[in-house]
C-alpha cells in the first residue's frame, strides 16, 4: 500500500512543532547543566566522573535530549514530502522560542541587537516560506 504524501501545510506545521520541540528541549538542557553542577573540579578523574554521572542523571538534560530525539524523528516525516530549502529555514525560529523563553523562565533581557537579530530570523523565514510557494 503506497504511503500518503503529506500536503505542504502538513509538513510546515511538523517542522513548526519541530521548533517548539527544540526550544523546549533547550530549556531542559539550560535547567539541567545548572543542576548537575557538583562543584567537582574537572582536573581529577574522580571529579571527571562525578560531573559526568551528575550530568547523566539528571532528569532535565535527559529530558532536553529526549525531546531533541522527537525533534529528529518529526522532521524526518516533515523532510519525506517537502523541499529541504523551504523547511529548513524555519527550524530557525527555534531561536526565536529560546529567546523568548530566556526572557520568561530565566529574567534574560533582550537588548536592541538580540531583538533586531530576531527581526531578521523572523523576516527571513517569511521570505524564504515565499519564495517556496508554488
Amino acid at each position: 500500500m503506497p504511503k500518503k504524501a503529506l500536503s505542504r501545510r502538513q509538513s510546515v506545521g511538523l517542522v513548526f512543532l519541530c521548533t517548539l520541540l527544540g526550544a523546549a528541549g533547550q530549556v531542559l538542557i539550560k535547567t539541567g547543566a545548572k543542576a548537575s553542577a557538583v562543584g567537582a573540579p574537572w582536573t581529577t578523574l574522580s571529579g571527571i566522573w562525578a560531573n559526568l554521572w551528575a550530568m547523566a542523571t539528571s532528569p532535565n538534560l535527559i529530558g532536553g535530549y529526549m525531546l531533541y530525539g522527537l525533534m529528529t524523528v518529526v522532521f524526518v516525516f516533515a523532510l519525506r514530502d517537502e523541499e529541504l530549502s523551504l523547511l529548513y529555514p524555519i527550524i530557525s525560529l527555534t531561536y526565536v522560542w529560546v529567546a523568548a523563553l530566556s526572557v520568561w523562565l530565566f529574567g534574560e533581557t533582550v537588548n536592541l541587537p538580540k531583538f533586531l537579530g530576531i527581526m531578521v530570523i523572523v523576516a527571513g523565514v517569511a521570505v524564504l516560506g515565499r519564495d517556496g510557494e508554488r
